[in-house]
C-alpha cells in the first residue's frame, strides 16, 4: 500500500514540475509515513510534514494552475443546464 500511497503523492510533484519549469522539487517522506517538499534535495522544506491528501491539495495548490480547455459545446451545454423554465 505505502507504494500507491508515494506513487500519488509523486505523480503531483511531476504535475508541479512540469506547470512550474522547476525540475529540482523534490519530495520526501519521514519515517512516521508522512510527505514535505523541498525546492532541491537538501533544502530546507517548503511545507510541515503532512499526509497524503493534505501534501497532494498543498501540492496541487502550488505555482501557476492548469487551465481547462473549454469547446464550444461544452459552453452551450453548460448553458442549457442552468436555463429556467418560464
Amino acid at each position: 500500500m505505502a507504494s500507491s500511497r508515494s506513487t500519488r503523492a509523486s505523480a503531483a510533484v511531476d504535475r508541479l514540475k512540469r506547470r512550474t519549469g522547476i525540475t529540482s522539487y523534490s519530495m520526501a517522506r519521514t519515517g512516521d509515513g508522512l510527505f514535505f517538499l523541498s525546492e532541491k534535495p537538501g533544502a530546507p522544506p517548503l511545507c510541515a510534514p503532512l499526509e497524503m491528501d493534505d501534501f497532494v491539495a498543498f501540492v496541487n495548490g502550488l505555482g501557476p494552475q492548469e487551465v481547462k480547455r473549454v469547446s464550444k459545446n461544452d459552453i452551450e451545454f453548460e448553458k442549457q443546464l442552468v436555463r429556467k423554465k418560464p
